[in-house]
């Protein structure tokens, strides 16, 4: 009996490359995914459906069977890799604005925590432990994250600005606290 069209797509691999510039190295081994560059090392767990080879100097993705499921984590994989080559190679860089309107807060950075003193006139400051891997800087009114994993560098930005969420105030009217301005390279209006 023909076997049809579609059970014979099934059985077709694909495939994915990665070309890694120079400075960068890879390796795998299992199911970790280690990218090494002149900025940084970031380590990505990959899935089982999926397998990997670094061949000279490219990676190569391949996926036992052609399905829906597989090409399109084939091809998350593929973005989150070119995005890892990216930051190893130069870091993403996230800008939070410091914005106080009546009472000036003021924002340090030490023993890897961010301290946020006298924010609406609060007695107690605020503190965030900050994620390991990330640089946090203070420069005035901005705040500058950077980081070889761009999924670290957007989380702790998140973070900072969720520690200046206050619960039951509207944002219209009170707009005291920190605020994303550019997530790397791209501006928010």
């Amino acid at each position: 009996m023909a076997e049809s069209k579609r059970n014979r797509n099934r059985k077709l691999k694909i495939s994915s490359e990665v070309e890694l510039p120079k400075g960068v190295t890879a390796d795998f081994d299992g199911q970790n995914l280690t990218i090494k560059g002149p900025k940084g090392e970031v380590q990505r767990l990959m899935g089982k459906q999926l397998t990997a080879k670094v061949e000279g100097s490219k990676i190569v993705f391949e996926s036992g069977r052609d399905t829906k499921e597989n090409k399109s984590m084939l091809g998350s994989l593929t973005a989150h890799v070119k995005n890892i080559i990216r930051g190893v190679v130069e870091n993403h860089n996230y800008t939070l604005k410091i914005c106080s309107g009546h009472f000036p807060m003021t924002v340090t950075v030490s023993d890897n925590k961010l301290h946020v003193k006298n924010f609406l006139g609060e007695k107690v400051s605020r503190v965030l432990a900050l994620k390991q891997g990330a640089s946090v800087k203070v420069d005035g009114a901005l705040i500058h994250v950077s980081s070889a994993s761009k999924e670290l560098a957007g989380q702790v930005s998140g973070d900072i600005e969720q520690l200046m969420r206050r619960p039951g105030f509207d944002n219209r009217v009170f707009q005291d606290g920190i605020y994303i301005i550019n997530k790397d390279g791209k501006e928010l209006k």
